[in-house]
């Protein structure tokens, strides 16, 4: 679960790190009325759950607090990467000297938490690691030990900073780590990390990622969810106990469990696919749930074929085929279909599928299921091209 910038700062500036002095404004008058409060110049950012927000002019400057109103009028309401601005942060501009990148998260392979530093910040950084990942610093704490003294020095002097600045930056990383533990978080990123000409470092942009799986222990975290900025299917395939999330590719995957889902999407890359979407069905769903899935993963237009992955242990198989066949009747999208079912009641389920008379085929292999899928999208790729040509 992703949090806005104003309630990931709310979180950090909870935990002792220091944030700029800001509002949110969700009508122009509020926003100047908030600019007159913090004291310009001010900052107004759009808040919507997407990166790039820079990139796209969503992240704008006001001398005056007339300003401040005319930039959150022509801000609120419009869309950024396809999100509705709903809200915008009205926070004091900081001059900083310098801007370092720096992270909570979790390093799974070695089952401890991970600080992440680099001495570039504002930036991406994906973009720092391709082009000098020997900027990017790394430290796993031993989950006995935590973060110790001699941690924070050694970072703070491997990012350069001066003498005066590194008690500042051992009590930033505490606040940042403190954060996120006690909010069961994924992540938590401050880009950039600014330090001011007053030997302070203040947290310029913020960034939040919440565990799902912990949010029965947040009741108040869970609170926070911004539905309104999510996509429709992911919103609805959560409502049903289903995990959604949108990808970038044309092959829509359809599986049961998290590992599952990995591997798929793996092995379609493997064959030189790109997955546009997965969605995670959980355990026993029941043919109404995989028609809902396949219908949830086809609301996307980038999706050319569909791949189901279903291992069948407490999911039977002919319960999924049955969704299959419910969900082609009522589906009004034509794309190739491709399933690979394993597990319980297998035979039984592919003899739904094989008489069904649908068109879709049938693989015995993850390998043969992604390697058709891929030969499929390809195909629909060029047809398309054809047709627009």
């Amino acid at each position: 679960m992703r949090l806005h910038e104003y309630q990931s700062k709310r979180i950090l500036r909870e935990n002792g790190v220091a944030v700029p002095a800001s509002e949110v404004a969700t009508d122009p008058e509020e926003a100047r009325d908030a600019a007159g409060r913090i004291g310009v110049p001010v900052v107004l950012k759009a808040q919507v759950l997407v990166g790039g927000r820079g990139k796209a002019g969503a992240i704008r400057l006001a001398h005056s607090a007339d300003e401040a109103r005319r930039v959150a009028a022509g801000l609120l309401g419009t869309e950024v990467r396809g999100c509705l601005v709903r809200r915008v942060l009205v926070e004091q501009a900081i001059a900083a000297t310098r801007e370092l990148y720096l992270a909570i998260t979790l390093d799974r392979s070695l089952g401890r938490t991970l600080i992440i530093a680099a001495a570039q910040g504002g930036v991406e950084i994906e973009e720092v690691a391709r082009a000098a990942p020997e900027a990017i610093f790394r430290i796993a704490l031993d989950p006995w030990c935590g973060l110790r003294t001699y941690h924070a020095l050694n970072l703070a002097k491997a990012l350069g900073l001066d003498a005066s600045l590194r008690g500042g930056f051992h009590q930033t990383l505490l606040g940042l780590l403190a954060a996120f533990h006690t909010c069961d978080a994924q992540l938590v990123e401050v880009n950039p990390l600014g330090v001011t000409s007053g030997d302070r470092l203040i947290a310029m942009d913020a960034k939040i990622v919440l565990d799902d799986n912990a949010l029965f222990r947040h009741p108040d975290l869970a609170e926070l969810r911004d539905v309104d900025d999510e996509p429709p299917a992911e919103r609805e395939a959560r409502a049903i106990g289903m995990s959604y999330i949108a990808l970038d590719g044309d092959i829509g995957c359809i599986v049961n469990g998290a590992g599952l889902a990995m591997a798929t999407m793996d092995t379609i890359a493997q064959f030189g696919g790109r997955p546009a979407n997965f969605l995670d069905i959980g355990g026993g769903a029941k043919a109404q749930g995989v028609a809902t899935a396949l219908r949830l993963v086809l609301t996307s237009p980038n999706v050319r074929v569909v791949l189901l992955n279903i291992f069948g242990g407490i999911t039977r198989c002919d319960e999924v085929a049955s969704g299959i066949v419910e969900a082609l009747r009522e589906t009004g999208r034509a794309v190739p279909l491709v399933v690979r079912l394993v597990g319980t009641r297998e035979e039984e389920g592919r003899a739904i599928l094989e008489g069904s008379g649908k068109p879709l085929t049938i693989a015995r292999t993850l390998e043969e299921a992604a390697r058709q899928a891929v030969l499929a999208a390809t195909d629909a790729s060029l047809r398309g091209q054809a047709l627009t040509g």
